[in-house]
């Protein structure tokens, strides 16, 4: 990473609605097996948005074995790209750590029935 790759709040500052839009076009996909989108479950662990406005996000499934895995990232890449004032999206698929139910957002224990306090 060169120093030209390092934010300064003025960036950050600049940064943060598209960073807002596309956790938006995160929030609109949705797991095959559970009614939550990808953001609420806790699937993105990593977004990260460059001066030049290349997305790279690091993500997981529920299940390593997800049969829906390329659809998903299709879906993810998709949306993200389409996503006004990206210029591109990277996705790295990660199954460290293994996904649990303590990633879940509050509203995704809500949709889901479980006691948002655990």
């Amino acid at each position: 990473m060169s120093e030209n790759d390092v934010l300064t709040p003025e960036d950050v500052k600049a940064l943060a609605p598209l960073y807002d839009a596309v956790v938006l076009s995160l929030k609109a996909v949705y797991d095959p097996e559970i009614p939550v989108n990808i953001y609420d479950l806790g699937l993105i662990y990593e977004l990260n948005i460059n001066k030049e406005h290349e997305v790279f996000i690091k993500m997981t499934f529920t299940a390593p074995n997800c049969p829906m895995a390329d659809e998903v990232l299709e879906e993810v890449k998709t949306n993200v790209e389409s996503t006004p004032g990206v210029k591109s999206c990277q996705i790295e698929l990660t199954f460290e750590p293994v996904w649990d139910q303590s990633m879940l957002s509050d509203e995704a224990r809500v949709a889901l029935g479980l006691d948002p306090e655990l």
